[in-house]
């Protein structure tokens, strides 16, 4: 599914990422030091391929390369909790979909670009009426990320121990984005 939409600072669309053909642009992005949190600052051009190739090959896990008036800025993944991620750390609900997402690094920074940005995403995961909440678990220490989900409705529900970090559990309902997009 292709998404798109328009705001003040141009059109994004989402499509599904090519692992092969894209993975020298997210290779840049995945390494850059503004990427931490992402966890794969060593990592090689074969290890991005290897890494999109398996989440391709996944039944529960899909990659999308975000474009803004059809240039790649932001990378999104899309997980089924019940399977990948989340896997006994809490109990999913009907219509739970876990989110990771990456804008890329700029040397000009546009205000209110990563906003625009998640609630890109937003609107491509609630697209589908599948839908219900989106779940996330970013890094505890990731403290502008946590501002950014807050803004578009995501609710803290508590702090999580993942293999590689410690991370805050948070949700967002259909509802609760929809509130605070029209804040």
């Amino acid at each position: 599914m292709t998404t798109a939409t328009s705001t003040a600072i141009g059109a994004f669309a989402v499509r599904p990422l090519d692992p092969v053909e894209d993975a020298p642009t997210l290779h840049g992005w995945v390494t850059h030091p503004k990427a931490a949190f992402w966890m794969m600052q060593e990592a090689k051009l074969h290890d991005v391929e290897r890494e999109y190739m398996a989440i391709a090959a996944s039944d529960h896990h899909d990659a999308f390369l975000g474009l803004l008036d059809g240039e790649p800025v932001f990378l999104m993944e899309r997980y089924d909790p019940r399977y990948v991620e989340l896997v006994g750390l809490y109990e999913p609900e009907p219509g739970d979909v876990g989110m990771h997402f990456l804008v890329a690094p700029s040397d000009t920074p546009v205000h209110g670009f990563t906003r625009a940005v998640i609630t890109a995403v937003m609107e491509h995961l609630f697209a589908d009426p599948a839908t219900e909440r989106v779940v996330v678990e970013p890094d505890v220490g990731n403290t502008a990320v946590h501002a950014l989900n807050e803004a578009v409705g995501f609710v803290p529900e508590r702090e999580i121990q993942k293999p590689e970090k410690k991370a805050l559990l948070s949700f967002c309902t259909r509802e609760q984005f929809a509130k605070a997009v029209a804040a």
